[in-house]
């Protein structure tokens, strides 16, 4: 089994953070997002990877050499960001002859049963059910619960069922196959070439996809679906700081994820607050927020925010002197 992750995207949606850093590499409740997938992966027994890297590869490839080093791992380049099938067609050489894949998109934390997807008999795909599919690969399924349709993005969606970026794929000399045929013809949906639309193919070919269902999905593509998979990831056992030095006159509201060498003093932290490692805070009042690395803060009170590492935010030190019946408002 090969897991083929896609990681060469610009993150837009992200700027300014990912003009600096891959939003793979952007840390929620402590981990990096793409830690999250290859931790899970390996946990159920995948030790071969595929990355498909593109915008700052390098410091993709760099991180997950340094911090993973007894993975076998490839890495190859989509130097033009056609669409999800393209990508996997990039890695058509390392993956042709794999007896099945399993693709994983590089930006999405995901809580699902992946030993159950992984011993499916059939093709097998990651749904959820969601509010609004129009947005998403959506799933039609048969009287058999099998896979009968997928279109991308539908105007008008006759199911609900989002596909969430995970893919088992058995039949890997068809999957190629079809991408390729696609590409050849130039058929794009949303002027891409899409992974829905080659597993359209393959359903009109006469492959069974089966269905997984997830717990909970986070499509870490914008700030405020960070913030939230913060929150909830940190409530969970394992993510949370539970062993911290003390902070000069500070106090920390749990639950925390707060990093190695930081220097927080006068200080109010938390709750639902990440920070990177060699932080200093000082005279800050922070809650619901993340922090990179090396950041420092003074003199703000910051709720609901994203720093990258390396930034620096100073307030307005104020000396009031404020008569009687005086109203002031600072927001």
């Amino acid at each position: 089994m090969k897991a083929i992750i896609p990681v060469a995207g610009a993150g837009t949606r992200l700027r300014p953070h990912t003009y600096t850093q891959p939003k793979p590499l952007i840390p929620v409740a402590g981990k990096t997002i793409i830690s999250f997938i290859i931790d899970s992966l390996v946990e159920v027994g995948v030790d071969e990877f595929v990355f498909i890297i593109g915008y700052m590869g390098e410091k993709i490839k760099n991180f997950v050499e340094e911090n993973y080093p007894n993975l076998k791992t490839e890495f190859v380049t989509q130097n033009a960001r056609l669409g999800s099938a393209h990508a996997i067609w990039t890695a058509r050489e390392v993956i042709k002859d794999a007896e099945e894949i399993f693709i994983m998109f590089g930006d999405t934390i995901v809580d699902v049963d992946l030993k159950k997807i992984l011993d499916d008999p059939h093709s097998c795909l990651g749904i959820k059910k969601v509010n609004d599919p129009r947005e998403f690969g959506v799933v039609e399924l048969d009287s058999d619960h099998f896979v009968k349709r997928v279109v991308e993005k539908p105007n008008i969606p006759k199911s609900n069922l989002a596909m969430v970026g995970l893919y088992k794929i058995k039949e890997v000399k068809l999957l190629l196959e079809v991408i390729h045929s696609n590409i050849e013809k130039e058929l794009l949906t949303h002027g891409e070439h899409q992974l829905t639309d080659a597993i359209m193919r393959m359903i009109d070919a006469g492959t069974k996809f089966s269905t997984v269902g997830v717990d909970n999905w986070f499509d870490c593509g914008k700030k405020e679906v960070l913030l939230e998979t913060n929150e909830v990831l940190l409530d969970r056992e394992g993510y949370a700081s539970d062993d911290l030095p003390p902070f000069d006159k500070s106090i920390i509201i749990h639950p925390v994820s707060i990093g190695k060498n930081c220097n927080i003093q006068n200080s109010i932290v938390g709750p639902y607050v990440t920070i990177g490692n060699n932080t200093s805070i000082n005279n800050a009042i922070i809650s619901s927020s993340i922090i990179g690395s090396y950041a420092s803060i003074q003199e703000v009170v910051l709720r609901n925010s994203l720093v990258g590492s390396d930034a620096s935010i100073k307030g307005i030190n104020q000396s009031l002197n404020i008569g009687d019946n005086t109203e002031i408002d600072f927001s």
